[in-house]
């Protein structure tokens, strides 16, 4: 069975994220005051899986062996069909 997954990627609390401040200071260069700023990578995913289970499992483990850093990252896996 297809399954499309969408999986967020980004930075846990406290750690840097340089792309976020360059990001920050170019709004604010064009006039958008802005209070907070982080960036997240998200990744749209089909495959075939059993089951949503299946599927849900199979996003987590791409995620803990390749789209993330557990020590820095922090992830989710949302199964959309």
């Amino acid at each position: 069975m297809r399954f499309n997954i969408r999986i967020t990627v980004s930075l846990k609390e406290g750690m840097l994220d340089p792309e976020a401040r360059a990001i920050q200071g170019a709004l604010k260069n064009l006039g958008f005051e802005t209070t907070a700023l982080s960036t997240s990578r998200l990744f749209h995913i089909s495959l075939e899986a059993l089951d949503r289970e299946q599927a849900e499992t199979l996003g987590l483990q791409m995620c803990e062996r390749l789209l993330a850093n557990p020590i820095i990252h922090r992830y989710s896996v949302e199964v959309l069909q």
